[in-house]
């Protein structure tokens, strides 16, 4: 029952964070630190890839039917552009797509601690301020997915491939290359969202190719739980974020970056001082 509690609270982590540019890496572990799950290791850094499944799979409920290209609701022209934004989505994912199957394992040996999780949330943080600053009373140059080129398209992708250094924040490097690039706030964060699904599903895959299917049955209800959560918490998680850049920036999420990077940092500091 307390393992259980712990996922649940892991879950609404992590569907909070995935979709608000602040990291769901720094905030796991630093919630990690406290709510310890009584489970191997290899399982846990698995848990948290594959819980992400529950957030992709909010895009796909909220989106379905933007993102079916064979609804008969559809004209023969939305089905087209149905599949002309499918097309970009598989074209922005390639950058992070071959340099995960390439570098994974490196990048998590050489990378995956703290002090790059702190940095990486200060640095993004003020690269939202600064770019919201930029672009502060300028008119967007792409307001509507459908007006991405292909090189656009690649370069939003190469911010995603960015993402692989944790505690950059997928949705974080994909939105400010986003804006940087021109495109309005609702565009950049919708994209991100879609940009999400083949992401996801493949880190999952690599992490399953790892890992193996030899669950236990305590594992898989542990995991089908957190999904779950996952799943439900990011649907207001990504409910609120659309209607919130309605009429804001994202600078308060860079202030709040710049504020988790210092408390990560000074938290595994004093702990390595004092070791």
């Amino acid at each position: 029952m307390l393992e259980a509690l712990k996922v649940i609270i892991l879950g609404i982590v992590q569907g909070i964070t995935e979709w608000l540019p602040i990291s769901s890496t720094g905030h796991l572990i630093l919630v990690e630190e406290f709510v310890n799950l009584k489970v191997s290791q290899s399982f846990m850094d698995m848990f948290n890839v594959l819980v992400q499944l529950g957030s992709i799979m909010a895009v796909v409920v909220i989106y379905f039917h933007r993102l079916n290209p064979f609804s008969p609701k559809k004209t023969q022209k939305q089905k087209m552009m149905t599949i002309q934004l499918w097309i970009k989505v598989v074209i922005g994912s390639i950058p992070a797509g071959v340099v995960g199957i390439l570098f994974n394992d490196f990048i998590e040996e050489k990378f995956n601690n703290s002090y790059v999780v702190a940095a990486m949330l200060i640095v993004y943080g003020i690269l939202f301020i600064i770019v919201e600053n930029y672009h502060k009373g300028k008119t967007p140059k792409i307001n509507k997915i459908s007006q991405l080129t292909i090189p656009t398209v690649l370069i939003i992708g190469v911010f995603q491939m960015l993402a692989m250094i944790p505690g950059t924040s997928r949705s974080g490097a994909t939105i400010v290359g986003a804006l940087i690039l021109g495109t309005a706030r609702s565009v950049a964060a919708e994209f991100t969202f879609f940009l999400a699904i083949p992401a996801m599903f493949g880190a999952s895959l690599v992490k399953l190719r790892h890992f193996g299917l030899g669950f236990t049955g305590m594992e898989v209800f542990l995991l089908l739980l957190g999904m779950l959560i996952s799943f439900l918490v990011s649907i207001f998680a990504i409910k609120f974020l659309m209607k919130y850049i309605q009429n804001h920036d994202f600078k308060v999420f860079g202030y709040y970056r710049i504020a988790l990077g210092i408390v990560v940092f000074l938290y595994f500091g004093l702990i390595a001082f004092l070791a």
